[in-house]
């Protein structure tokens, strides 16, 4: 066995903060993502910007630690064809604010998914400003890109609770990542609290649908309260892992407008500071 990678600054090991010590810890585990088939390589992409409460930052990271160990998602896992995927949980924010809470690691049975579960309530989640979807896949595809797993499946599972408002457009990065074979599905938080009215849109899930989610199978579950977070979130893990998705598409039909957000953002007005 090598040595691990050292952590040197810049951009990388900025958008990493923190992750070194967790990747310092996998390259100790005997057995390494890397060299393991999975049925599906999966990013969990989780919006933290600063519409989002503390609570909210919390009921987020419960909510996958609660669905990763339940009995559903399991069985749904041991039903792939080698029983095992490996996950990634990366928390997101401004175009280059993105933080690895859970380095890739593999899980195939109930005691792997309570390590993974460990990980997502091992420290107090924070927020960071803007709202850059783009930014965000583009990571997820370097994080695949780069994790040297074999995988039947790649997917990005992105949630947020607004439209993108800096960076790349998101309808042309998506297009991007699709093109490579990755299937982005989504989880729209449609539950207008806090800040989040201020820069987000009512019709927030016809948006993802039509200028996030895409590839083989793509889909995307509305969250129209955080009480339904937890079950969205198993729900939305089992269709993911058994690769038959339902039609949970909210089209608009053409011309919807994939800037919108950065329409609103350009237009707020003078006194709002660089805060979402």
């Amino acid at each position: 066995m090598g040595r691990p990678a050292r952590c040197r600054p810049g951009r990388r090991v900025a958008a990493l903060a923190g992750a070194c010590a967790a990747a310092l810890a996998a390259w100790l585990a005997p057995a390494r993502a890397q060299d393991t088939m999975v049925d599906v390589a999966l990013v969990l992409a989780v919006d933290v910007s600063l519409s989002m409460s503390r609570e909210e930052l919390v009921i987020q990271r419960d909510g996958y630690a609660a669905a990763l160990t339940d009995r559903r998602v399991l069985d749904a896992i041991a039903g792939g064809l080698h029983g095992r995927i490996a996950v990634t949980y990366v928390e997101w924010a401004g175009q280059t604010s993105q933080t690895v809470v859970v380095p890739w690691t593999v899980i195939a049975g109930e005691d792997d998914a309570r390590a993974v579960a460990g990980m997502l309530t091992a420290s107090p989640p924070t927020s960071a400003r803007r709202t850059s979807i783009s930014g965000a896949l583009g990571f997820a595809r370097d994080l695949l890109a780069e994790s040297g797993l074999r995988a039947l499946r790649r997917v990005i599972d992105v949630s947020g609770d607004g439209p993108n408002n800096q960076g790349a457009r998101v309808d042309e990065t998506r297009d991007a990542v699709t093109a490579e074979g990755i299937t982005v599905n989504g989880l729209p938080l449609m539950t207008n609290g806090g800040l989040t009215s201020s820069f987000s849109i009512e019709d927030l899930d016809v948006y993802y649908s039509e200028c996030v989610i895409g590839g083989p199978g793509a889909f995307m579950i509305p969250v129209n309260d955080w009480s339904q977070f937890a079950e969205a979130v198993r729900r939305k893990l089992v269709i993911e892992l058994a690769g038959t998705p339902p039609v949970l598409r909210a089209g608009a039909g053409a011309g919807y407008d994939c800037e919108i957000g950065e329409k609103m953002w350009r237009n707020r007005p003078w006194l709002w500071d660089d805060t979402r």
